[in-house]
């Protein structure tokens, strides 16, 4: 069917000579083959191709719809990015200015085909949920505070205890002698704690220098604590006390509205550069077990919760708990403008959040069914 020198295997090289019945053949036997899922068409301009006009543009769209894949073509000289080109019987085909876009393309293309075609997956269950007692706790605050804003550390625990979300044991110091009774009731068996400074409107506890590790002794503590006193007067309403939590691998867990799409569940690395290094994923609540799934594996941090480098694999079904029990969370409460859980600290026997952070606004319930572009 093509012409002398032509190459019939992947890619087909039609060579400068072919004319447009032949490339209408050929690209209508491309496109019915049932081994071909899509055919991309470069038409490189030569002396050639330039004496026969628009005769190869002409089989492109007309040869197009023939089978059941789908046709783009790269034309170099074509002065747009892209350019939709009618095809016979309707619709179009896409041109690109350059092959590197069309294959973005078609890969956009491939994965969302691969998404729509996968089982929808299941929202669980979840024992231990307080639904009414959470919207209590968001009804009062917004009493209190009719602008939002953020959640005070007792408020915030007892709205994640609503959901079953594992916290690391904590205690509430307004003064220097309730920090020593706390870490007296806290120290684990290393015997160290941890001291973190509040305010309202605190947001980045490390870079403010509001945070004490690794203290040991009733005389560190109160070190600390007068501390916060002497940096923070005036602003500083007292302090979480914890046991020094075990090592393991520092994720984030987090929620965010959006106004069209409704809340959006993050997931990834944890710490202070979890910023720096923007290792995340981001699935839209409620999520399924193939969110989850996806949410964990996506994150470059991933090898990390699996075993990497001879750790042991964390507790991945605490994980998974606990992105589902922050979904059902953010799906529950429209008020909920963004939660972050960072760090969380996995380790192969559980899952706890070390720290976290909730903001509310007053809202009212959106329907899911507006979710839409923009």
């Amino acid at each position: 069917m093509l012409p002398e020198g032509a190459t019939a295997g992947n890619p087909v090289d039609a060579t400068a000579a072919v004319t447009e019945e032949q490339l209408t053949g050929c690209l209508e036997r491309l496109t019915r083959h049932p081994g071909v899922d899509a055919v991309l068409v470069a038409l490189v301009p030569t002396a050639v191709a330039a004496a026969t006009g628009d005769d190869l543009v002409r089989a492109l769209t007309g040869a197009s719809g023939q089978g059941t894949g789908p046709v783009a073509a790269v034309r170099l000289e074509q002065d747009l990015p892209v350019r939709l080109l009618p095809a016979a019987g309707g619709g179009a085909v896409p041109s690109y200015a350059e092959p590197q876009a069309a294959a973005r393309a078609l890969a956009h293309a491939a994965r969302r085909s691969s998404w729509l075609a996968r089982p929808a997956g299941t929202v669980p269950d979840l024992d231990g949920v307080e639904t009414a007692r959470a919207r209590e706790v968001v009804r009062t605050f917004l009493a209190a505070h009719p602008d939002g804003g953020l959640l005070d550390p007792r408020t915030c625990a007892d709205l994640l205890a609503c959901y079953g979300i594992p916290q690391l044991p904590w205690a509430w110091a307004e003064t220097e002698d309730e920090a020593v009774m706390a870490a007296e009731r806290l120290r684990g068996p290393d015997g160290r704690v941890v001291l973190k400074a509040h305010w309202p409107g605190l947001v980045h506890k490390s870079e403010q220098r509001a945070v004490h590790l690794d203290l040991q002794g009733d005389s560190q503590v109160r070190a600390a604590f007068r501390d916060f006193e002497n940096r923070f007067a005036g602003l500083l309403t007292g302090a979480v006390v914890q046991p020094l939590a075990a090592r393991g691998t520092e994720l984030l867990a987090g929620v965010v509205q959006d106004e069209v799409f409704g809340p959006l569940v993050l997931f990834g690395l944890g710490g202070t550069a979890t910023e720096v290094l923007g290792d995340h994923a981001a699935r839209l609540a409620p999520l399924t077990d193939h969110d989850v799934h996806d949410l964990i594996t996506a994150p470059r941090c991933a090898p990390l919760l699996f075993g990497a480098h001879g750790s042991g694999p964390a507790d991945l079904e605490g994980l998974e708990q606990l992105l589902h029990r922050l979904s059902r969370m953010a799906a529950d409460l429209p008020q909920l403008a963004e939660a972050d859980l960072n760090p969380v600290l996995a380790t192969p026997d559980r899952i706890r959040v070390l720290d976290a952070r909730v903001r509310l606004v007053p809202r009212d319930a959106q329907d899911p069914y507006l979710r839409r572009l923009r």
